[in-house]
C-alpha cells in the first residue's frame, strides 16, 4: 500500500505536471519554429561582416508586403542564378537609390542612410550610381560592397538591377551556426526615418526560450523521482 501513496505525493504530482508542460513547450517550440522559419546556409562573403560564408541563418517566411528597407533577405531570381542568395534591401518600389553623398553614404530619396554594418566605408569606397526602383521590385546590395555582386552590377538590365518582391523567400532574423556566434541580426535603423520604417524581429527569442524552458522542465521532472527516492533511503538509514 506504500507505493500508491508515494505516487500521490505532491512532489511527484508536480514533477509529472512539469514533464508534461515541458514536453508541450519543447515540442511546441520546435513545431512553431518549423512553421515560421527556414534554415539557410550563406553561400558567399558578400554580406560580411553581418553574415559570413558558411553561416547557418534562420529566416522567417514573409510575404512581399512585409518587406522593409534594411531587411536582409533570402531570394531566388533566375537572372541572378539558380541558387538562393542573401542580400540587403536598400530600396523598394518608387525609391530613388543613389551613391553617394559627400560623406560616402548611400542615399534613398535624397536622404543619406547611416550603415554601421558595412565593411567598406567612406568616400571612394563605391562606384557612383543612381536608379529609380520600379513598383513591386527591390534594389539589393551586399554589406561587403567592394566584393558583392548585386543590383549595381545589373543596372543596365531592363529592370535596372532590381528583383521582383515576390522573389523573396524569407527575411533573416538570426544566425544559428557557428553555435558560439549565434545571435539576432540588428535592425538597420538608418532606414527608420523613411516611410514604412524598419521591420521588427520575428519570434526567435520566445521560440528559443520555450525550447530551453521545456528542456529544463523535462529534465527536472524526470530527475525528481530518483532524487526523491535516494533522499528517502538516506532518511530511512
Amino acid at each position: 500500500m506504500g507505493q500508491p501513496t508515494a505516487g500521490r505525493r505532491p512532489g511527484t504530482i508536480a514533477s509529472n505536471i512539469g514533464v508534461a508542460l515541458g514536453c508541450v513547450l519543447f515540442l511546441g517550440g520546435f513545431v512553431w519554429g518549423a512553421l515560421l522559419y527556414r534554415p539557410y546556409t550563406v553561400p558567399t562573403n558578400s554580406m560580411s561582416p553581418t553574415v559570413a560564408a558558411g553561416d547557418r541563418v534562420l529566416a522567417e517566411r514573409i510575404s512581399a508586403d512585409e518587406i522593409r528597407r534594411g531587411d536582409v533577405v533570402v531570394f531566388k531570381d533566375v537572372l541572378w542564378g539558380n541558387a538562393p542568395e542573401v542580400k540587403r534591401v536598400v530600396g523598394i518600389g518608387g525609391d530613388e537609390v543613389a551613391c553617394c553623398d559627400d560623406k560616402g553614404r548611400l542615399t534613398v530619396n535624397g536622404k543619406p542612410v547611416e550603415e554601421p554594418y558595412l565593411r567598406d566605408k567612406g568616400l571612394g569606397a563605391f562606384q557612383p550610381f543612381s536608379t529609380t526602383v520600379e513598383q513591386g521590385r527591390l534594389f539589393l546590395l551586399g554589406d561587403h560592397r567592394s566584393t558583392s555582386v548585386d543590383s549595381r552590377n545589373r543596372l543596365t538590365d531592363q529592370a535596372q538591377g532590381s528583383i521582383s518582391a515576390d522573389s523573396v523567400q524569407a527575411r533573416v532574423d538570426a544566425t544559428a551556426w557557428p553555435l558560439g556566434e549565434a545571435r539576432m541580426l540588428p535592425r538597420a535603423t538608418g532606414f527608420a526615418g523613411l516611410p514604412g520604417g524598419v521591420s521588427t524581429p520575428g519570434p526567435v527569442k520566445p521560440l528559443v526560450a520555450a525550447v530551453i524552458v521545456g528542456a529544463v522542465l523535462i529534465l527536472g521532472g524526470a530527475a525528481y523521482g530518483p532524487v526523491a527516492a535516494r533522499l528517502r533511503r538516506r532518511r530511512a538509514d
